[in-house]
């Protein structure tokens, strides 16, 4: 059985519960869900869900660099969004990271997230 390794970077918002930012295992990275929270204040970026969105996705980035992997190896995510009015914005901001990658994406409608954000995104990548 492989060994589960923590991943933590200062790089994304600390986590608001008991959670790890990723897991490593093996060559599989599990990534929790990023709101937009600007990792340096705190708090949740101001502006319209175009702007969470790419805070978040960054958010996602920066974990996933902290493993050592990038977009490219995402294999599959998640996206939380409280308005699906909200989608056509978000999948503008997704494709500027995702490019070619096009990792498969589930989608889901929720009645709120923490801290009153607009989006979340979880996903898993694989060396």
């Amino acid at each position: 059985m492989s060994k589960h390794e923590s991943v933590l970077t200062q790089h994304a918002p600390k986590p608001i519960g008991p959670y790890s930012q990723a897991i490593l295992s093996g060559h599989e990275l599990y990534c929790s869900g990023q709101i937009p929270i600007d990792p340096h204040t705190g708090e949740i970026v101001s502006g319209d869900v175009a702007a969470q969105a790419e805070r978040a996705i960054e958010n996602l980035g920066a974990v996933l660099c902290a493993a050592g992997y990038t977009f490219a190896e995402v294999v599959k995510t998640t996206l939380y969004l409280v308005d699906m009015n909200d989608f056509a914005a978000v999948n503008a901001v997704y494709e500027k990271h995702f490019g070619l990658a096009k990792p498969a994406r589930s989608t889901v409608a929720v009645a709120a997230l923490p801290r009153g954000a607009r989006i979340e995104i979880d996903c898993i990548a694989r060396a």
